[in-house]
């Protein structure tokens, strides 16, 4: 998946929503340079299948729903005790809503910001004393719709600014102490998730039309730019939101007229 190798071994990643998708090809990333993973997800089959193919030693899927405020603390204690340490947390987790504010109900925007926003600042508060002890850093998948607007998105796109601010900020804050924070902001991506929006070429014609490299994104674009940014070559790199989205953000919105 990587083109390079980056020297993990001995490090203990946590990667959340791990059970497909971006966070699937982060957790396998990592575990294919040596390092020691934990995943967590909701379904215990989904995270199991992740890490199949690697060695039981080196990896841990752990159940829980990292929406409930109390879940991170139990999530990093039970790293903790099972390898001892923990160098690298990736807040991956995340959901996607659509349509027009005066049509989401109150359920579904409380969803919205539980897993994208909430969990995150959970998961920052509970890994800090462990990640400061490592010296370790901290890695959000943010988007590009947390840089700008996009229409029919202002509730997603509210809860990655609102997650691209908690990063600069977190990362002033914890770099004294050694400790780095970043984000990935990757623009429309192939997953799961996306999928049932980009099953034709007709219905990926919009998204390809902005995007310079003339096609979306997959997980396998997206898993090394995290590697990257939690290894030693970005030791002096922290405070960043990263774009990994084939020059979208590039634009100034205009369309591309061939």
């Amino acid at each position: 998946m990587t083109k390079n190798s980056y020297s993990f071994d001995q490090k203990v990643v946590l990667v959340t929503g791990g059970g497909s998708g971006m966070g699937r090809a982060i957790v396998q990333a990592f575990l294919d340079n040596n390092a020691t993973v934990a995943v967590i997800g909701r379904r215990l089959d989904a995270l199991q299948d992740t890490l199949a193919p690697y060695p039981k030693e080196r990896t841990l899927a752990i159940s829980k729903d990292v929406s409930e405020p109390q879940a991170a603390a139990q999530i990093v204690a039970e790293v903790l005790e099972h390898f001892g340490r923990l160098d690298v947390v990736v807040s991956n987790a995340g959901i996607y809503e659509g349509g027009d504010i005066l049509e989401l109900d109150s359920k579904n925007w409380e969803r919205l910001r539980s897993i994208n926003l909430d969990a995150f600042f959970y998961l920052a508060q509970a890994s800090y004393p462990a990640l400061q002890e490592a010296r370790g850093t901290l890695i959000a998948t943010s988007s590009v719709s947390g840089l700008n607007g996009d229409w029919k998105q202002a509730a997603y796109n509210a809860t990655k600014h609102a997650v691209n601010g908690f990063v600069r900020s977190l990362a002033l804050d914890w770099g004294e102490k050694g400790v780095r924070v970043n984000a990935i902001a990757p623009a429309f991506t192939v997953t799961d998730m996306t999928k049932s929006m980009a099953g034709t070429p007709e219905q990926l014609a919009p998204f390809n039309n902005r995007i310079p490299l003339g096609r979306p994104g997959t997980p396998e674009d997206i898993a090394p730019a995290v590697l990257f940014l939690a290894s030693p070559d970005a030791a002096y790199i922290t405070g960043v939101v990263l774009p990994i989205d084939g020059g979208t953000s590039a634009s100034t919105g205009q369309p591309h007229i061939v």
